[in-house]
């Protein structure tokens, strides 16, 4: 047995020092503070062969929010496990424009299609208590971990499985956000970054030789049966789609057609609003 400092400096030198030190953390069930003034605290024999298991995982690439369980969104923390997306800061901008576009209603009804983990629904309703949220996921693994995450914050949500619109029936909303698989089916960054880790259903629309905006049209193209009048979507896409996705969105009737920049200067999110 070796203490939680020896077992901090033993996986620095295999992994990211910043990686090692949450990975310790999390087997030894210890805070920043206190490996730092009990580093001598032991771990046993098998506190030590998880924390192995874990070091080689990430070694392999596998991302570190899935080794720990859980990542960060918009202030908040939220379980993640293989069966969801891990959460992007970019994210996040979708969440400041669905609220400046809520924030004067009562009770503003807002959908989130493809939740995944069910960080939109979750956080939305979070800073907006009185929004009358819905979610929607063609995964029942994924809608088990936003169903989780949204008790754990205790935000009430209608979950509901099905491809995007179809278990909606003739439901209208004052805003609708989707985050929606748009990476191009042979795009080489699906295989970097810990890409190879997550679920491809939520990353590309699988379309061979598509240009990635197969799940965007399917979403842009109904959007007004199931708008409010004076309603925005709201969609996330990729760094080379703006445009396309602007296109999509005139020729679907909304007005005020616009895209919005992260905080990388990248056309983030593109939407629209029903007259």
């Amino acid at each position: 047995m070796i203490g939680i400092g020896d077992a901090w400096r033993s996986a620095s030198q295999r992994i990211d020092r910043l990686d090692a030190r949450l990975l310790v953390e999390r087997v030894a069930g210890c805070t920043h503070a206190d490996l730092i003034a009990h580093s001598a605290r032991l771990l046993s024999a098998a506190q030590l062969a998880t924390l192995e298991v874990l070091v080689r995982r990430r070694l392999g690439g596998e991302p570190l929010a899935y080794l720990l369980g859980s990542a960060g969104f918009y202030g908040l923390e939220f379980m993640v496990t293989p069966a969801v997306m891990i959460p992007r800061p970019e994210t996040e901008l979708l969440v400041d424009l669905a609220l400046a576009r809520v924030q004067s209603l009562p009770a503003p009804r807002i959908l989130d299609l493809g939740t995944g983990s069910g960080v939109l629904a979750v956080t939305l309703g979070w800073k907006c208590p009185a929004a009358v949220l819905t979610a929607v996921d063609l995964s029942p693994a994924a809608l088990a971990v936003a169903s989780g995450n949204a008790a754990m914050h205790e935000v009430a949500i209608n979950f509901l499985a099905g491809d995007w619109y179809a278990p909606l029936g003739e439901q209208r909303f004052d805003v609708i956000v989707a985050n929606p698989p748009y990476v191009t089916h042979a795009d080489p960054h699906l295989q970097q970054n810990g890409l190879p880790f997550e679920p491809q259903l939520a990353l590309t629309d699988g379309v061979v030789g598509g240009d990635g905006l197969a799940c965007i049209r399917d979403i842009v193209g109904s959007a007004a049966a199931h708008l409010r009048a004076g309603g925005w979507l709201l969609i996330e896409h990729g760094y080379q789609q703006a445009a396309a996705v602007r296109t999509l969105l005139c020729q679907a009737g909304l007005t005020e057609v616009a895209s919005w920049r992260d905080l990388s200067a990248i056309e983030r999110v593109s939407g629209g609003r029903l007259r």
